[in-house]
């Protein structure tokens, strides 16, 4: 069921505190190259070119497998007290920022018995023995289902994660194991997908043009989000709509401006941006736009370094360095205009803390001025900064949200003249890595490596 909203009511770009630092000519030569990178984005969506199926998966999402990881999901949520989604990079961080943000207190067990959901862990995430070691003691009372998240089957953290939790199933239940792990992998190749055809794993499909980074608006994403009580067809249309409105808009548009300014901004010296607010429901939300933006902009010696902070925790300890660090940092704010909840200050007739300046004010609206006061403070001291206006905070917003932030990644790197669909680099730490374990057919690189090594 699509969700109600005004016309003026989707995502905004607000860059008032960057607009007086700009310098018209120069934002002219960044506005033409970003209407290049427009036009080719466009192109290569319409030709199906490699890595860019995420542009119109709003629209063209699989309907049929749609449909069964609904009646999948409700089946988990009738059956499980534990859900493992084991994966890594982009196979888990959409969903955990979704779920995060939108079942943030998913860890209390009344609260997830009242809403029926189960409780959902991620792992294959790190080598540490810790997670996985306290997790097998902690599910062994409780019924477990596993979706394992893998294009290729051979991510190493994942592959050694799967193994041991597939393990640890088929102990426990004998055959019934393969009808509770879920695989969500490449529609035909793969150490997963061959093992998902021998052992009878129910599968979804990670679409061959739709890179890890991308995938949070497929069955990597959808079914976990499923699983989790958040509404999927919400999801979707925020992000159809958020689709609409940029094709409306173009070169106007919203996505197209953050695009823009921000390489405009990169050309000027400011090489990272820091993506902050006052939403401690969006951290992990922060986490999945650092993947999508480094892996997709950092190459050739090229790219915006992408942090991320969230307020007002860290301005109590990063504050001092973005107020009055090298000016080589700008930030970008994600504003959430609605709170879902809110509480009002009371009134103490002691006064003693000296409050009751603030009695009968709202958390929100202290929220919304300290954000104001912030990032003023900070334009103040040589930070630009600009915000991104989100109405609500639901999964609307969301699904419209990681569109925006998809096609501007996207527009970036064409701005920057990088392919923002390929992540190479991230090859060369597997490579040693493999040869320092020992898998077969490395064995003539490990002493040149193990030399390079001193004590």
């Amino acid at each position: 069921m699509k969700e109600k909203v005004s016309k003026n009511s989707m995502i905004n770009l607000n860059l008032e505190f960057v607009d007086e630092a700009v310098d018209k000519q120069e934002l002219a030569k960044i506005f033409n190259k970003g209407e290049k990178a427009l036009e080719k984005l466009i192109e290569l969506s319409r030709e199906k070119a490699a890595g860019t199926g995420w542009f119109d998966l709003p629209i063209n999402y699989d309907k049929e497998e749609f449909l069964r990881i609904l009646e999948l999901a409700s089946q988990i949520r009738d059956e499980a007290d534990v859900f493992l989604l084991i994966g890594i990079g982009g196979s888990y961080l959409g969903a955990k920022a979704f779920t995060d943000a939108l079942v943030p207190d998913m860890g209390c067990e009344r609260v997830r018995r009242h809403k029926q959901i189960p409780e959902i862990i991620f792992v294959g995430n790190n080598f540490h023995p810790r997670p996985l070691y306290d997790l097998l003691d902690h599910i062994s009372d409780k019924s477990v289902y596993a979706n394992v998240i893998s294009k290729s089957g051979s991510t190493l953290e994942t592959a050694i994660a799967f193994r041991i939790i597939r393990s640890y199933l088929e102990e426990r239940y004998g055959d019934e194991a393969n009808n509770r792990i879920i695989a969500t992998t490449d529609l035909q190749d793969g150490a997963l997908r061959d093992m998902a055809n021998r052992k009878g794993y129910e599968t979804f499909s990670i679409p061959g043009n739709v890179g890890g980074r991308f995938s949070v608006l497929t069955a990597v994403g959808l079914l976990p989000l499923a699983v989790a009580g958040i509404n999927v067809d919400h999801v979707l249309q925020g992000a159809l709509d958020m689709k609409l409105d940029f094709e409306r808009k173009a070169l106007e548009s919203s996505i197209f401006k953050y695009a823009v300014v921000r390489n405009y901004l990169y050309q000027k010296g400011y090489e990272i941006e820091i993506l902050t607010g006052f939403e401690p429901d969006l951290e992990s939300f922060a986490e999945w736009w650092k993947q999508l933006f480094g892996e997709s902009e950092g190459k050739e010696g090229k790219g915006i370094f992408p942090a991320s902070l969230s307020y007002s925790r860290d301005l109590h300890s990063m504050g001092q360095y973005v107020q009055e660090g090298p000016r080589k940092l700008f930030e970008t704010f994600i504003h959430v205009l609605e709170q879902r909840v809110d509480l009002v200050i009371p009134e103490d007739y002691e006064d003693i803390d000296g409050l009751n300046y603030l009695s009968g004010r709202s958390l929100a609206e202290v929220q919304d001025m300290a954000l104001r006061g912030t990032s003023l403070a900070h334009k103040d001291g040589g930070v630009p900064n600009m915000r991104i206006e989100v109405p609500r905070l639901n999964a609307y917003y969301l699904g419209a949200l990681v569109f925006f932030f998809e096609t501007a990644c996207a527009l970036s790197a064409y701005i920057n003249d990088v392919s923002p669909f390929t992540q190479d680099g991230v090859e060369a730490y597997k490579q040693n890595m493999f040869v320092l374990l020992d898998k077969p057919g490395t064995e003539d690189l490990k002493e040149e490596l193990e030399s390079r090594f001193h004590g």
